[in-house]
């Protein structure tokens, strides 16, 4: 037993391998661009409780997750397909087609309000099959396609209504979708919310399917020799965010009591905004949906603190085009940054 006391390393020496592990753990978990954007959200909620009037307000909170629900939902399915290397940018459109057709359906079919919503949701999925047929039926760059399908689903949704609006939908269930949790001011719908949000999270850091989302992402020649179906699976992740766009598309029309061809325009840039600002890199192979969630958080307290503010609509506009670039520059600098350090460690390691 003498000779293995040779190779056992002394316990100060332990020891101090054990404090650099845990140094590293706390600087890899703090170092994160997860955690600058939950740092960022935390300050944000601060200065805007405490130098914008009415913002730290029950009512105020109320309305804030209710704009940030359709931006959520969407942003989950998303997250998934920007870390395999693609993007959908129909997702907006897809949300005012699916719209349109409820409430044609309700104006005119007499189907029941239930099985409408069973129905548009399936239009959304289908919209979605649609584009995922272009990107990995075809072998189109997922840019072009959903380039092409946001402009062709949004003339779709006036095709169906026109310029005309159906607001007749019944007072119970439009009162529904904006009904708190009682005692609260939060909505009710942030349960199936977060209910969602943990299943996608699951999928995508705890199981083979998600790792394999990511070797998408990083190279798609090599997940395909690991035995992944890229094609396939990449399909199936269009069809969910169709999905997803059409369960958003029910939420907009009864919040707002309206099904109108323009709803959620402009929605798709602040989804990706968020995405990207959350630390998915616009390559892909990279992120993680506690990031994207409160890059959401982010996003929605600073329009929602401005527009308190009365700042004008354009100016947010700018704010969102402004953190997208910076979302896509920064998390990059960061990493190029860290890989230097690292190879200049291993170049002139510290003399023990």
């Amino acid at each position: 037993m003498a000779h293995d006391s040779l190779y056992a390393a002394p316990p100060s020496v332990v020891g101090a391998g054990r404090e650099t592990s845990r140094f590293a753990t706390l600087r890899g978990l703090f170092g994160s661009w997860d955690a600058v954007i939950v740092g960022a959200l935390v300050v944000a909620v601060l200065v805007a409780g405490l130098t914008v009037e009415n913002f730290a307000t029950g009512r105020n909170a109320q309305f804030l997750l209710l704009d940030l629900v359709p931006l959520a939902f969407i942003a989950l399915p998303m997250t998934l397909i920007v870390i395999t290397g693609e993007i959908d940018l129909s997702v907006a459109s897809m949300v005012g087609l699916c719209s349109t057709l409820m409430g044609q359906l309700w104006l005119s079919s007499g189907l029941s309000l239930e099985l409408i919503c069973v129905l548009v949701v399936l239009l959304g999925a289908v919209l979605g099959a649609v584009n995922g047929l272009f990107v990995t039926g075809f072998g189109l760059p997922s840019l072009a396609v959903t380039i092409g399908t946001l402009a062709l689903y949004r003339g779709l949704s006036f095709v169906v209504l026109g310029d005309q609006a159906v607001a007749d939908f019944p007072a119970d269930w439009t009162a529904a979708v904006v009904r708190n949790i009682p005692g609260t001011s939060i909505p009710v719908v942030l349960v199936p919310l977060l209910l969602l949000a943990l299943v996608f999270g699951a999928v995508l850091h705890a199981t083979p399917p998600g790792r394999a989302l990511y070797a998408m992402g990083n190279n798609d020649q090599a997940a395909t020799f690991t035995g992944v179906s890229v094609a396939r699976t990449k399909f199936w992740l269009f069809v969910v965010s169709g999905a997803v766009c059409g369960l958003v598309g029910i939420f907009w029309t009864l919040r707002y009591a309206s099904a109108r061809g323009d709803n959620a325009t402009g929605l798709e840039l602040t989804v990706v905004t968020a995405v990207l600002l959350g630390g998915v890199s616009i390559f892909g192979g990279r992120g993680a949906l506690l990031g994207v969630l409160a890059g959401v958080l982010l996003l929605g307290v600073l329009r929602n603190a401005l527009q308190l503010a009365d700042v004008d609509a354009n100016a947010l506009t700018i704010v969102t085009g402004t953190l997208l670039i910076a979302s896509v520059v920064l998390p990059n600098a960061v990493a190029d940054i860290r890989a230097r350090l690292h190879r200049r460690r291993q170049r002139h390691p510290v003399a023990s």
